[in-house]
């Protein structure tokens, strides 16, 4: 009896296992930490070698493209077949800084394997999870038979996305042509838990802020001008008090605008997970939970906008009292944003609210940072059900749940710019530590990964998304 394609996609990837492994081992030991400049060239070695990886994996086009800043490798493996969708899959090169002081076990760029778990900076957050396309495309290959992948493959890897990916939008507009997908494909992103497979549905946007609040032009005595003249600590407290009503919603008018209601369906797979709030809290480091009335804390942290208070400060903070009406005082704010709002508007709106709240007599400076847009793919879009039955099919049969994205990154910017709807594979549990010493990858996990990737492109192809 011959192989069924499950069968035969694990038999390439079992006897490619050991060689896969070794070869991100070595690109692992490249420390690309964009945020440092003395690794500058090692984030340009980091882009050479996927480039010759891709190249060596069978793509016919692997290049280096250059940035104001660190680099960022696209490749492209066209299908042959006219009639194939064209899928984009993005990840970042770069990884976060690591040393071994930090509170590493071992040498964070010496990947170490213990007990089923591969050690390094970058095995989860997100070198593994580029990785596990290349295999997983030669396994499809070989599990059908094709010469070239069942839809037309191309590879978006930036290098600066742990600085913040400050020219990634720029180089998305410059090269929207070679880019235009009909579906992305983000392998950034985790599941819920190694036994709850899961697949993100979105992200949150940003948008954030710094006010300075200026008053009298030097700090001046409280007995003989206080209560006499506006005090931009106090205006800066009332604003921070006027941001949430009783309910915790945000006061800003328009806030709220265009955003859907969260369906009964949604809610209901949301409660499905098996979701620990002590534990939650604990991880947090909090001792309660508070939000918006009405929405459990899951529903709080990826379904709905938020606006936080990053930073307030002004006037004396040394020991013991100053009686003074300080001078100045400053706010930073930043606003997590939900799909159906547009952080443009966004910003209007809080430059009203800010304007119509501060007295006569304190001036103001309102900056806003670069800003992201939320994104968010329909539970029931095809390119999101060809994810869950072939993340399905890696997993044996077990039923795919969903999550979203508190958080925001720049896969919203694809969005933006190709007007391409967003997927997400992800095969990182919580456990691996992104950004924190002992960064891990489950190695099975990680293999779970290739057999989605090698079964995706051929349901893709059969999902009629173009």
């Amino acid at each position: 009896m011959s192989d069924t394609p499950d069968s035969a996609v694990r038999t390439y990837i079992q006897q490619h296992r050991a060689a896969f492994l070794d070869d991100l081992a070595e690109w692992l030991r490249i420390p690309s930490v964009s945020a440092q400049p003395e690794h500058e060239e090692d984030v340009r070695r980091s882009a050479d070698w996927l480039a010759a990886s891709l190249r060596e994996t069978g793509f016919p086009v692997a290049e280096v493209w250059s940035t104001p800043g660190a680099p960022a490798v696209f490749a492209e493996w066209p299908s042959g077949d006219p009639a194939a969708p064209t899928v984009l899959v993005y990840g970042h090169h770069d990884v976060q800084p690591a040393a071994r002081e930090d509170g590493w076990h071992t040498d964070p760029f010496e990947p170490t394997f213990v007990g089923g778990r591969l050690y390094a900076r970058g095995a989860a957050d997100d070198k593994g999870q580029v990785f596990f396309h290349t295999l997983g495309v030669r396994a499809h290959l070989a599990a059908t038979g094709r010469s070239a992948p069942a839809v037309n493959l191309k590879l978006l890897i930036e290098g600066e996305e742990e600085s913040g990916s400050p020219n990634f939008r720029d180089l998305v507009e410059a090269n929207a042509g070679r880019l235009a997908a009909d579906a992305v494909i983000v392998s950034d992103t985790g599941m819920w838990s190694e036994d709850t497979p899961t697949v993100c549905t979105g992200m949150r946007g940003l948008a954030d802020c710094e006010i300075e609040l200026y008053g009298p032009d030097q700090d001046i005595h409280s007995g003989s001008f206080g209560g006499a003249v506006p005090n931009p600590a106090t205006v800066a407290a009332r604003l921070v008090a006027g941001l949430h009503d009783e309910d915790e919603r945000v006061t800003i008018p328009g806030f709220y605008d265009g955003i859907p209601p969260l369906g009964d369906a949604e809610r209901a797979l949301i409660a499905e997970l098996p979701f620990d709030e002590a534990a939650w809290l604990s991880t947090a480091k909090s001792h309660g939970t508070l939000g918006e009335r009405g929405y459990s804390t899951l529903e709080r942290v990826w379904a709905r906008p938020t606006a936080e208070v990053n930073g307030i400060g002004g006037g004396y903070q040394g020991p013991g009292g100053k009686t003074i009406v300080p001078s100045s005082a400053v706010l930073k704010l930043s606003f997590r944003l939900v799909a159906g709002q547009d952080p443009d508007a966004i910003e209007v709106a809080v430059n009203q609210w800010i304007a119509e709240r501060v007295p006569a007599g304190i001036r103001y400076d309102l900056t806003f940072g670069a800003s992201t847009r939320p994104c968010l793919t329909p539970l029931d879009h095809p390119a999101l059900q060809s994810v869950v039955r072939s993340m399905s099919r890696a997993f044996d049969g077990a039923k795919i749940r969903f999550t979203r994205e508190g958080g925001s990154g720049p896969a919203a910017d694809l969005q933006d710019v190709l007007g391409t709807p967003v997927l997400f594979l992800g095969i990182s549990v919580p456990s691996d530590g992104w950004h924190a010493p002992n960064e891990k990858v489950e190695v099975d996990l990680l293999f779970k990964g290739v057999e989605t990737a090698a079964h995706l492109w051929e349901d893709l192809a059969a999902a009629a998304i173009g």
